[in-house]
């Protein structure tokens, strides 16, 4: 078993093997599939997907991986493009009930061929990469997505920091750009932080187009972590909405809210937001921070290769 209770890439092999016995070609993508849900995985794990990209299905990678390693190591062919076919040594293998992990498929002629092919071309782009074990192949965009987000959580701790160690008014600002970034504004809208003095509770103003007649109400509260917004400040910004005939409010703070003040949002439709997924959004946006490195981390396009 890997990470997340569910199977390594190598465990997944036999499975492939044992759905491909008949001889037939099988298209590659729906084997992954078939392998995938022939495991029994609940779906809480059958549908769980990489931190920074929703779109990656967690399992069908690694099956993926093994479909991979497995053809690399001469268990499979490509009859034709997209098309996996079992060879005599997967049926070998598999009748002879090996256990066909990553140790056996990485030992096969073909592996070590390709092994030395990729060392080749290591070489000859000046780096030098060290093979971990365990780690080589298993899981590669998991532990790449792994490492972005703990850095990136990092850096949102850190501005969460800067933040509540702002003057208020930075702060209501800052909201109000957030906002903007996300689309509220509109194209033909506008934007606008509230006088600081009789302001009436409401913060931070967006019409999203350029009539006003639909506009949304901000609420900015830059507290310390321990200061929680509590159940009295939901209802005195309701109140504020209220005598605006306004029905569309955001309360944004920097710390968190209690249960009661998250029940009473929800009964007012309000929408609340934390200091956490204000900094998500800001890291999501890019508002107040800046791309540092731009990584891209290839994969075969399989419907390129497909009829």
């Amino acid at each position: 078993m890997g990470k997340n209770g569910m199977p390594t890439w190598d465990a997944m092999v036999p499975v492939l093997l044992y759905l491909t016995l008949d001889g037939k070609e099988h298209i590659g993508r729906d084997l992954k599939k078939m392998a995938s849900d022939a495991i029994g995985l609940p779906d809480e794990l059958r549908n769980v997907t990489y931190n920074i990209s929703n779109m990656d299905n967690m399992i069908e990678d690694r099956v993926g991986w093994g479909l991979s390693e497995s053809y690399t190591a001469g268990l499979f062919d490509r009859p034709k493009r997209g098309v996996y076919k079992i060879t005599s040594l997967g049926k070998k293998l598999f009748n002879e009930g090996a256990n066909v992990d990553r140790e056996v498929i990485h030992s096969q002629f073909k592996y070590v061929e390709h092994v030395k092919e990729l060392k080749e071309r290591n070489a000859r782009s000046n780096i030098n990469v060290k093979q971990s074990g365990s780690e080589t192949f298993e899981n590669i965009s998991e532990n790449v997505a792994d490492t972005v987000t703990s850095y990136n959580n990092q850096v949102a701790s850190d501005l969460l920091s800067r933040i509540q160690a702002s003057d208020p008014r930075f702060f209501e600002n800052l909201v109000v750009k957030l906002l903007v970034a996300m689309g509220y504004r509109g194209p033909n809208g506008n934007s606008k932080v509230t006088q600081s003095t009789n302001d009436g509770g409401i913060d931070g103003v967006i019409n999203q187009d350029a009539l006003g007649t639909n506009t949304i109400y901000i609420q900015a509260k830059r507290y310390n972590s321990d200061n929680i917004v509590q159940r009295p400040m939901i209802d005195a910004f309701f109140g504020s909405l209220s005598r605006i005939h306004a029905d569309r409010g955001v309360f944004i703070t920097t710390s968190s809210f209690s249960r009661n003040a998250i029940e009473t949002a929800k009964g007012f439709s309000i929408v609340l937001i934390d200091g956490i997924q204000l900094t998500e959004l800001m890291l999501q946006y890019h508002v107040g921070v800046q791309v540092k490195n731009s990584f891209e981390l290839f994969e075969i396009d399989e419907d390129f290769f497909e009829n």
